[in-house]
């Protein structure tokens, strides 16, 4: 049998809280606390960790914006986040039904002749065009994604004759083609906000920003659509369920 790891310590005051205030942030986006957190001692006790750790935990929230403190009001959500998933393929208005209604100001509609990774991507040929559309989405009143797009001709065409201020343009690609869409590839990135994006989207210059490039197909394997988002990351958060590769559960040692 091997030998046991000793354990490793001591854990510094800055961990603890670190710890946490990871906890208690998820909990806060999952709307755990309909409006007030538990207390200071109330904490104390649930995470075991003393009262300086939890004041150290709160005061990282505070300065994400996530929460409010005041003396003898103790300690309120802020705001939340909006969850965004990643195990569908949603647009937008589709993934926030129920919160309230998204909007699109339409910044710019061209045909293009895209840059030459975005031509392989979309299986165009060199030097054809494509359809570039730049929209940001309006949440209410809050700016929350400045969205770039580009579409392979036949289809973008069809798409910008259609209103492209309420619609998703995942609805109109279905409409238009007749069947729906198939799969998407993406990759998500934490960037910090350029002067004007953080402009466009509200938030301060450096501020967080998911990037997410997303290649989206039909059924039939398709690509169609080409997309780089910028969403404010003080207001999306990404979520999705995983499962374990069938390759990689063989635990049982040979």
């Amino acid at each position: 049998m091997p030998e046991p790891i000793p354990l490793r310590g001591p854990v510094r005051r800055a961990d603890r809280a670190r710890q946490v205030a990871d906890v208690l942030r998820q909990q806060i986006h999952a709307g755990a606390f309909a409006d007030a957190l538990p207390s200071e001692a109330q904490l104390t006790a649930e995470f075991a960790v003393s009262r300086n750790t939890v004041r150290d935990a709160l005061a990282l929230l505070k300065d994400e914006g996530l929460i409010e403190r005041a003396p003898k009001i103790g300690t309120h959500v802020a705001r939340r986040k909006y969850d965004h998933g990643l195990d569908a393929l949603l647009g937008l208005k589709e993934t926030l039904r129920g919160h309230g209604e998204v909007h699109n100001e339409v910044r710019a509609v061209q045909h293009v002749v895209p840059p030459l990774a975005v031509a392989r991507k979309l299986r165009l040929e060199p030097g054809e065009q494509a359809v570039y559309i730049e929209r940001l989405r309006w949440f209410g009143d809050l700016p929350l994604s400045l969205d770039l797009t580009y579409l392979v001709p036949d289809i973008g065409g069809e798409v910008i004759t259609r209103d492209l201020e309420t619609n998703d343009v995942f609805a109109l690609i279905e409409e238009i083609s007749g069947g729906p869409l198939g799969s998407a590839d993406l990759a998500l990135e934490a960037i910090t906000a350029d002067a004007h994006s953080a402009s466009t989207l509200h938030m301060p210059e450096g501020g967080a920003l998911l990037l997410l490039e997303r290649l989206t197909k039909l059924e039939d394997g398709r690509p169609v659509d080409l997309e780089y988002i910028r969403m404010r990351g003080d207001r999306i958060t990404m979520r999705g369920s995983l499962t374990r590769p069938p390759e990689r559960t063989d635990w049982r040692l040979t």
